[in-house]
């Protein structure tokens, strides 16, 4: 991510949100940190050696000038007790996008660099005080979509994580010992190296717990990202009064003008401890123009990869091929058929409709009065429960790249397996077990390379 030259400069950043509010933090990290501060800082009381760890208030002030710019506190800590495990200072200011960005460039002027995305964090990793594991915690922290995503966060970025993935190393090393030893006494194989016992041992302590943690990747996605819901349905059955009601708020135009909306909308929400993601479509119906055909393309394409589907029903009109056609689609995959208009005459073919459901789930609600509501919140919760939905779903929750290295990782393990059992040299059984380890490391940042890490930290945010 940066050169050795750049690793001993002294980076600045805002680490707070711009824009108003009570509080805004600028920090800068680096060898100069405190030697840059004590030129913009005034202490309200004289100080001699700033002491780590303690907030001083005073005035920050334009060496230039000599005006006061801002009352703050200001915090020292010292390596390697610190972020960063290098200097770090802490400028506690009011916010305002101004204010923060005037404090920001007093600091540059004064000899700190402007920080890259994630450089903090980064420095945190490249110092040892954090693995790759934790830093990717600290993103999915503050990305979080849901209390049980925060949880799984909170775990991996205390170590939990990489705890999981040192023992797995760590018997990784216990069977090589045994397999270099074979190598070194070839004429003592058998007793030092037992065929079917170390097999054993690659398939329950290697194997087995990989499976377990990959098995666990398909909750990230729920917890971290939440459930990718969309709602649809041909024009004006009342998706976008759904989604007003679900989010307690006018969020989507509601006209009785069909065809409103022809981009999607989207908001979350949590239902009893699920996050939502809830999308609102364009109608279906025989296209108008070439807007309404790209907003339909867009609909078909979002319920194509929507992790749960919400299909709308109008019940005051009859069913036509663009319902049959919804609920056809929605077979075989997590859906709920919505029957909406419930205050209005019915105009359904009951039978009809049940022919058509075939099984799927079914609701029916007012998105206009409010009626059903709470039965079709108790009905998706019922839904993505019943789509094998782990509620308290393991410690150990890897992303997509810890997921490819634990699968290169087991590609390894099995090879080691299998030629163990088919009796080849101990030097290719060493040689799968080294670079189902190497594999193993790569998920902590043992072994890595600079492409990862820039991926990586680029989806920090400034000041992170």
């Amino acid at each position: 991510m940066e050169s050795l030259e750049e690793n001993e400069d002294t980076i600045a950043a805002v680490a707070t949100p711009i824009g108003q509010a009570g509080i805004g933090i600028v920090r800068m990290s680096g060898p100069r940190a405190l030697e840059i501060a004590r030129k913009v800082f005034q202490p309200k009381r004289p100080v001699r050696s700033f002491q780590s760890h303690r907030l001083y208030l005073g005035h920050l002030v334009d060496p230039q000038t000599g005006s006061k710019v801002d009352e703050i506190l200001l915090s020292f800590m010292k390596a390697p007790h610190s972020y960063t495990r290098e200097d770090v200072v802490e400028m506690n200011s009011h916010s305002g996008y101004l204010l923060l960005s005037i404090i920001l460039q007093l600091l540059l002027n004064e000899g700190a660099r402007l920080a890259k995305p994630g450089e903090f964090t980064f420095r945190a990793f490249m110092n040892g005080r954090i693995d790759l594991t934790q830093a990717e915690a600290i993103v999915d922290i503050i990305n979080a979509q849901s209390e049980r995503g925060l949880q799984l966060a909170s775990q991996q970025i205390s170590g939990d994580f990489r705890s999981e993935i040192e023992a797995l190393g760590q018997k990784v090393i216990e069977i090589l010992a045994h397999v270099e030893v074979a190598i070194d006494f070839p004429d003592e194989e058998p007793g030092i190296l037992p065929r079917q016992a170390t097999v054993g041992r690659i398939e329950e302590d290697l194997i087995e717990p990989i499976g377990r943690i990959m098995a666990a990747h398909g909750q990230r996605k729920i917890w971290m990202d939440g459930i990718h819901t969309v709602i649809a349905g041909r024009v004006n059955v009342g998706k976008s009064s759904l989604l007003n009601r679900l989010l307690n708020e006018d969020r989507a135009l509601v006209t009785p003008v069909p065809g409103t909306t022809r981009d999607v909308i989207e908001s979350t929400i949590h239902i009893e401890g699920l996050p939502l993601r809830l999308m609102d479509t364009a109608g279906f119906r025989k296209v108008k123009g070439k807007v309404e055909r790209i907003g339909i393309d867009l609909a078909e394409r979002k319920l194509a990869h929507a992790d749960l589907s919400l299909i709308v029903i109008d019940q005051s009109r009859p069913l036509n091929h663009d319902d049959f056609n919804l609920i056809a689609k929605s077979q075989g995959k997590t859906a709920l058929v919505i029957v909406n208009k419930i205050d209005l005459p019915s105009r359904l073919d009951e039978g009809s409709l049940k022919k058509a459901l075939d099984g799927l789930p079914s609701v029916r609600i007012s998105a206009l009065t409010g009626e059903g509501i709470d039965h079709l919140r108790k009905a998706i919760h019922r839904l993505v429960l019943e789509g094998q939905v782990d509620m308290m779903a393991t410690h150990v929750v890897p992303n997509l790249r810890h997921k490819e290295a634990l699968s290169e990782a087991a590609r390894f393990f099995k090879s080691a397996a299998q030629n163990t059992k088919d009796g080849l040299p101990a030097e290719i059984i060493a040689m799968d077990l080294n670079s189902g380890l190497e594999a193993l490391g790569e998920i902590i940042g043992a072994a890595t390379n600079e492409d990862l890490l820039d991926k990586i930290f680029s989806q920090f945010c400034l000041g992170k």
